[in-house]
């Protein structure tokens, strides 16, 4: 797929992203105000039109699928929502999708970095059954927001499952309260690319600043910010949207397992509260220190229209929940309070009677 440079571009104050999100608005002008017109405003969108739109269509789509991924698609409900992890050999996420079917297909919303790969793969993949995959970023593009956006005429909408535990999913999140990501609601709406200019032209825009700092607040991991080509899908908490554990085989599934039943993930999500005294960010890539150890690497950083600066981080499994951490970048530091997202005993699952990591009701025995 080539990039995308949206025409929003050329709305007064857009401001154009960087890294994942090259090719739309970062903000337009006053990246707080839309954020939270975002949480306020019905009908407030966001660009999110440099994302990939893949299809797949045959009466043995949803099957296929499942044999492949690490999620049961089969028998999905026309207009439910659902993600699914394409995996290695080795268990680590080499795609991450998002997944609807309107009864006649099936419609994978991709990051623009993982839309060739995930055609390339499915295509090699296909042998004689009856399934047809296609790109189809050219002819739709993809608008995210709050929530159903009043008026727009948008064929495919895919609501974000998250946090809530699936069907043969689980919780690795350390908590005692509500999960922050249940004040969160996403939808991604597909709108055909050639009107894009036009469906927006009444509705108020925020930028893709504005939803990621709402993603990173809800502990909500991303494709190409929180993964690397390390990452397995327990690290994330990506078990308890992503991932039945009792489906039958798939590509990575024996570590999947193994890690869950038997293991420990080797690094962990966490939300980091930064210092705001600096009136500057990190990157993403800045490394978190404890004491003189580098203990692990920011994903994703933004400014939250309440929490003030924030960021998700992937770290080394054994680092102290209590520990002092710091955040370093070219010389600057950020002292960082960490909240733990994946607990560090996450794992292990067989021979536990009771805990915080846990399925959904009746799920388990």
């Amino acid at each position: 797929m080539t990039d995308q440079r949206s025409p929003l571009l050329a709305r007064p104050g857009a401001v154009e992203a960087g890294g994942l999100d090259r090719g739309v608005a970062a903000h337009y002008g006053d990246p707080v105000r839309e954020q939270r017109a975002l949480v306020r405003t019905p009908g407030t969108v966001v660009d999110l039109s440099h994302k990939g739109v893949v299809t797949v269509t045959g009466p043995d789509r949803l099957s296929w699928l499942t044999t492949l991924s690490s999620q049961v698609l089969t028998g999905l409900e026309p207009g439910a929502s659902t993600e699914t992890l394409f995996l290695s050999v080795q268990g680590r996420i080499e795609t991450a999708p998002h997944v609807v079917d309107d009864g006649v297909t099936t419609w994978l919303v991709t990051e623009a970095g993982e839309t060739a790969p995930l055609v390339t793969w499915l295509e090699s993949m296909r042998f004689a059954l009856r399934v047809e995959v296609a790109d189809r970023t050219a002819e739709w593009a993809v608008l995210g927001a709050a929530g159903p956006v009043p008026g727009l005429e948008a064929p495919v909408v895919w609501r974000d499952p998250w946090p809530e535990i699936g069907p043969g999913g689980w919780s690795y999140a350390a908590l005692e309260g509500p999960h922050p990501g249940e004040e969160r609601t996403w939808c991604e709406h597909l709108v055909p690319r050639d009107r894009l200019d036009a469906v927006t032209r009444d509705l108020p825009l925020a930028g893709v600043w504005a939803a990621e700092a709402l993603r990173i607040a809800a502990w909500r991991p991303r494709w190409g910010a929180e993964t690397d080509e390390r990452t397995i899908p327990h690290e994330l908490d990506l078990l308890r949207t992503a991932v039945h554990l009792a489906k039958g085989c798939y590509k990575g599934q024996e570590t999947v397992a193994r890690v869950h039943n038997l293991g420990h993930p080797p690094r962990r999500l966490a939300l980091l509260d930064l210092d705001g005294s600096e009136h500057t960010l990190p990157s993403p890539g800045a490394d978190v220190v404890a004491g003189e150890r580098t203990v692990g690497r920011v994903t994703s950083v933004q400014l939250h229209h309440e929490q003030g600066p924030i960021a998700l981080a992937v770290l080394k499994r054994t680092v102290d929940p209590a520990v002092d951490l710091v955040v370093t970048e070219d010389g600057q530091r950020w002292a960082a309070a960490q909240q733990v997202v994946v607990a560090p005993d996450a794992g292990q699952v067989v021979g536990r009677r009771s805990g915080f990591l846990r399925g959904p009701r009746g799920a388990h025995g």
